[in-house]
């Protein structure tokens, strides 16, 4: 990022942090979750909130904030990325910029399971609030809710799940809920990425809240997805993680996307910090699959 525009940045923070609200308030809103194609893609940038910086080997990839705007405004002018997912101090700087006009906006919701931590499972509820999505015009939140059946603290981050879904829900607002069957090896949060497993993740995060009319689930690529969208009538986006082989991923989502309520993708450090470094190239390959 030009040292001029996080000057920009740094002088609206400290001298008009009205301006934020203000870019809120004058933004060209998405008329659909979807695009043009009937599908969504959705580049997410919640990571650092939760400690999470590294990706492709880098144990502090994402640390450099001016460097991940750039990133972002990159994969945010392709028209065929019609959304963002981030936490506040994220989308705020977006807004800034302008770079969030037209664009559909997911705010992250819980990040206080800090990578690594020995608390990691309970996901406390430490982002937006569903009021402050709606005040800021966004169309909902995200959720990380994973389950520990071991771990007690899971019973917490079940019930402001479903809390958070009824409280966007009474703003019309969607939820996207990203449930995992998760257990600790060696000390580690690890997550169940086998079909079994994420079809019983699908099962229970569809059945949070008073309603599910808006309710999204964002699922992982298991060996076999059409099992996994067999177990919900809820739409699904399929999310990335962390990527090593890029181009058999892609085939794997254009297998995915041909199911009925599979709408679309959302992928985040895979796509932002491809090995070749074009990240242009990276979104515009994703976008071709829609």
């Amino acid at each position: 990022m030009r040292t001029e525009q996080r000057a920009v940045l740094a002088r609206a923070r400290l001298e008009n942090p009205a301006a934020i609200r203000e870019a809120a308030d004058a933004r060209k809103r998405a008329a659909s979750p979807v695009g043009p194609s009937g599908k969504c893609f959705v580049i997410a940038a919640d990571h650092p909130a939760r400690g999470a910086l590294g990706t492709g080997g880098d144990p502090m990839a994402m640390a450099d904030r001016g460097d991940l705007l750039d990133r972002l405004q990159i994969a945010l002018k392709n028209p065929g990325c019609n959304g963002v997912l981030g936490t506040a101090d994220i989308l705020e700087d977006l807004l800034l910029l302008g770079a969030l006009d037209g664009k559909v906006v997911f705010g992250s919701m819980n990040r206080g399971g800090l990578a690594g931590a020995a608390f990691e499972i309970d996901d406390r509820f430490t982002g937006m609030s569903a009021d402050a999505i709606a005040r800021m015009g966004f169309d909902g939140g995200k959720t990380l809710t994973r389950i520990d059946y071991d771990d007690d603290r899971t019973a917490s981050t079940l019930e402001t799940t479903a809390q958070a879904i009824d409280a966007l829900a009474d703003r019309g607002l969607i939820a996207m809920i990203e449930p995992f069957i998760s257990r600790r090896e060696g000390g580690k949060v690890v997550n169940d990425l086998t079909t079994e497993g994420v079809v019983k993740s699908v099962a229970i995060a569809s059945g949070l809240g008073s309603t599910s009319a808006y309710t999204w689930l964002k699922v992982p690529t298991a060996p076999d997805m059409e099992r996994v969208a067999a177990a919900a009538t809820l739409p699904m986006v399929i999310l990335g993680g962390e990527i090593t082989d890029l181009d058999a991923q892609r085939k794997s989502w254009g297998a995915s996307l041909a199911l009925p309520n599979v709408v679309g993708l959302t992928v985040g450090r895979s796509l932002l910090y491809p090995a070749d470094g074009d990240v242009a190239g990276a979104v515009d390959a994703v976008v071709s699959l829609l």
